[in-house]
C-alpha cells in the first residue's frame, strides 16, 4: 500500500470520528485532522511524482473541512 493511501484511509478515519463527535469542538477537531491527512496524502504524491505542484489543494479549507480530491489541472496553468 502506497503511504498517501494509508494517509487516505487515517483521513477518512478522522471523518468517521467526526460524524460520531460527542461535541461540536471534537467535530471541528477530528475535521482538521481529517484535512490535514488529506494535505499530507497530496504532498506525497507530489513528493512520488503522481501529480503536478499546480494541482495540489489547500492545505486546509476555510471551512474546517477537508478539501475534496484536486480535479484535472487548468491547462492555462500548465
Amino acid at each position: 500500500m502506497k503511504q498517501s493511501e494509508i494517509f487516505r484511509d487515517n483521513a477518512e478515519n478522522c471523518g468517521h470520528l467526526a460524524e460520531n463527535a460527542a461535541n461540536e469542538p471534537a467535530f471541528h477537531r477530528y475535521k482538521r485532522m481529517e484535512a490535514a491527512w488529506r494535505a499530507l496524502a497530496y504532498e506525497q504524491d507530489w513528493l512520488d511524482g503522481e501529480v503536478s505542484p499546480a494541482r495540489m489543494p489547500p492545505a486546509h479549507a476555510s471551512n474546517g473541512h477537508a478539501p475534496a480530491d484536486p480535479g484535472p489541472s487548468d491547462p492555462a496553468r500548465n
